[in-house]
């Protein structure tokens, strides 16, 4: 069995709030919003955005081995967010997989022509990863830190 990508389950998020173990993590995963301290049980609240979707990339063993969202940004966007792979599971190809599961599931479900994701600028894996899935930069929607990128469908 290969990598699967499913909603995720009131349990999963105990595992996903392991993975987060500072407030600087915390931020440059789901935004300054996000208080951290935080309870695992409080996680599906503070993650939640109307209409988004929450998913988990389980392993071979169904492990929850990374964590998703997509939500619709405006009439014609997706917006991909708060993606992130389990420490553990760094150099695996998880990201890949995730990324690749996540953009085919918000394409189908949504209709969007167009995905778009932030990315810290000094995100190397992550930037190369997007560039190589086919997203572009949008400087006019980025900052110093921060790099909007898009995929057009």
């Amino acid at each position: 069995m290969s990598p699967l990508l499913r909603s995720a389950l009131p349990d999963d998020y105990a595992v996903i709030a392991t993975w987060i173990n500072n407030i600087q993590a915390c931020a440059r995963w789901a935004g300054p919003q996000l208080p951290f301290p935080f309870a695992s049980a409080d996680l599906p609240a503070l993650l939640a955005k109307p209409q988004a979707q929450d998913l988990v990339l389980i392993d071979v063993n169904k492990d929850v081995v990374g964590f998703a969202q997509f939500w619709q940004r405006d009439e014609r966007r997706t917006h991909l967010g708060r993606i992130i792979v389990s420490p553990a599971a760094h150099g695996l190809g998880y990201g890949r997989v995730l990324c690749e599961q996540l953009m085919r599931r918000a394409i189908a479900e949504t209709g969007s022509p167009v995905l778009s994701l932030r990315v810290y600028r000094n995100n190397g894996g992550a930037l190369s990863l997007y560039r190589q899935l086919g997203f572009i930069a949008v400087e006019n929607d980025s900052n110093e830190e921060v790099l909007a990128m898009e995929y057009q469908v």
